[in-house]
């Protein structure tokens, strides 16, 4: 079943970060964290880049729907890749179409995470990276999100995500959807591997709400609640996550907020809404 974010509590076991979940939404207390160059960065983005007749009234004119999004939101996740390959020129133009500071986040393919449920080696990994080195410095996250039926297994995991933590620069985050992977082992296993958990909503369970492994980057990824990939966030929702993301950045910690609602044209409204409320 199910569950949103609401009225779940959940404290991390990390010494970084403690979550306390209550009211309508999630709230952070940021406690201390390790000393680190600030400010960090905070990224908003959408699960893709298209611009419906609506939607682009908020944007300047431009080439295309990328240049004309990276002209007021600050990162994207990249979704096609985990349908189909891309050629290298395909990411190469991309990365050439956005500002220098603008940041892509790529997930990995299905043929990985959902057909071979990570059990792979590493030439089944390579040509995938070789595709998406092409966006060079602008590549700044792979997501791994995994079909809900995949149960936590610790030897899968370590030796999978080690594996890609050494093919790839990037950060590694993952959304675990089975709620074996929220558990005490399942966060140590990730935390182990410098692996990032998403912070999902809706949630499959109270401690899938918040940000669990590494904290080095903290990565919320918002499917729209109560209808996934259609229902739209309200202010005082995104109000009370932009408080969360300040006090996250204050304290050092990178993060991203990616909105997945795109059915129906909200993550667009959402991605800018919260842009003003952290400006």
């Amino acid at each position: 079943m199910v569950l949103s974010t609401i009225g779940a509590i959940w404290k991390s076991q990390s010494k970084f970060l403690e979550f306390i979940v209550g009211g309508s939404m999630n709230e952070t207390r940021i406690s201390t964290a390790p000393p680190t160059l600030l400010p960090a960065q905070v990224y908003v983005g959408c699960a893709g880049w298209s611009l419906s007749r609506d939607a682009s009234t908020h944007f300047p004119p431009g080439d295309s729907h990328l240049v004309r999004y990276a002209s007021r939101l600050s990162a994207v996740e990249i979704n096609t890749s985990f349908y189909r390959p891309h050629r290298p020129a395909t990411y190469r133009r991309w990365a050439e179409t956005v500002p220098a500071d603008f940041r892509f986040s790529a997930k990995i393919p299905k043929s990985i995470t959902h057909e071979h449920k990570l059990k792979i080696g590493p030439e089944n990994l390579q040509s995938f990276l070789d595709e998406i080195s092409a966006l060079e410095d602008r590549l700044r996250c792979l997501l791994v999100q995994l079909p809900p039926s995949l149960q936590f297994d610790r030897d899968v995991a370590n030796r999978f995500f080690t594996m890609i933590r050494e093919q790839s620069p990037a950060s590694i985050v993952c959304e675990p959807r089975h709620v074996s992977w929220f558990n005490d082992e399942a966060n140590s296993a990730l935390e182990s591997c410098g692996i990032s958990r998403v912070a999902a909503d809706p949630a499959v369970v109270s401690g899938a709400a918040v940000p669990g492994g590494s904290l080095a980057l903290i990565y919320y990824r918002w499917h729209g609640s109560p209808r996934m990939y259609y229902s739209e966030y309200d202010d005082a929702q995104l109000s009370l996550l932009a408080k969360n993301l300040r006090s996250a950045q204050a304290s050092g910690h990178e993060c991203w907020c990616i909105f997945d609602n795109t059915a129906a044209g909200a993550a667009i409204e959402n991605a800018l809404t919260l842009r003003r409320a952290l400006s």
